[in-house]
């Protein structure tokens, strides 16, 4: 398949869950890819399956909180793939969990640094260089946390929030420069981030319904393959540009890209 020929994507949090499925993904899709994380052997060795399969990636390991280390990273990624077209934010944290007042504030804050400081750095490194090209696309990956209130999931919940929110302002000042931005849910799946918040015992303190369906999940054996599909779809249709006129959106695995499309008046 080439639907993303000629693109080359950076994503974040690539070595493992949704971010290795999205990087395979968008590779299969003729997509070069950069995986950033911060474990190089995690991310040598999605990088080995992609080159097994016929894409060309490079591992550009960075703490997406550090500001140095994302433009370094980004630097480095463009030097051996090509300018960036495509950014794919999927870095996450789902701790800590307990109710204001009680979760540490420094851990909560430190929680807000993976999910807005991380996608923000790394919008801040590529937009100058897409407006300059008239081109890119930016994906972030959010969740269903985002436009809800889960009592003692607030950390979670308002970095995603904050997320979706993030996307709406690059959508509208970008939207004369050819760039795209967009916010996903991409599903529920027995991750390592959903077994972390299974072993939690503030997880399990706080948040037990939470955790005992994710414990269902896990003991019923789910293959999460169809949820990880279902996400990379919507990356690589998101990615191909059919679907900008919907940049701003915060879009759920069920939502018809097409009907929302027909949805949308003429000004």
């Amino acid at each position: 398949m080439d639907a993303l020929g000629g693109q080359v994507a950076i994503v974040t949090g690539a070595g493992r869950g949704f971010g290795r499925a999205i990087a395979k993904g968008l590779a299969a899709n003729g997509a070069a890819v950069a995986l950033m994380a911060r474990s190089r052997d995690d991310l040598d060795v999605v990088a080995h399956e992609i080159e097994l399969a016929g894409g060309r990636s490079f591992a550009a390991p960075a703490d997406v909180t550090d500001r140095a280390a994302v433009e370094r990273a980004v630097k480095d990624a463009e030097a051996a793939l090509e300018p960036i077209t495509l950014l794919i934010s999927c870095a996450g944290i789902g701790s800590p969990y307990g109710p204001v007042g009680i979760v540490d504030p420094d851990e909560w804050w430190n929680a807000q640094a993976v999910h807005l400081r991380g996608p923000l750095l790394l919008a801040s490194a590529l937009l100058p260089g897409m407006r300059e090209r008239r081109r890119g696309r930016i994906v972030t990956i959010s969740a269903i946390a985002g436009n809800r209130v889960t009592p003692n999931l607030s950390a979670y919940g308002m970095g995603k929030n904050a997320q979706i929110r993030l996307v709406q302002h690059i959508a509208a000042e970008q939207k004369d420069c050819g760039i795209s931005a967009f916010a996903i849910e991409p599903g529920t799946a027995i991750t390592d981030l959903a077994e972390s918040t299974i072993a939690s015992p503030d997880a399990q303190r706080w948040l037990p319904g939470m955790v005992a369906a994710l414990t269902k999940m896990r003991d019923e054996k789910r293959d999460p393959a169809p949820v990880f599909a279902r996400c990379v779809e919507m990356c690589v249709a998101l990615a191909s540009g059919r679907y900008d006129a919907l940049s701003g959106r915060y879009l759920e695995p069920w939502d018809d890209f097409d009907a929302l499309l027909r949805e949308i008046k003429p000004v």
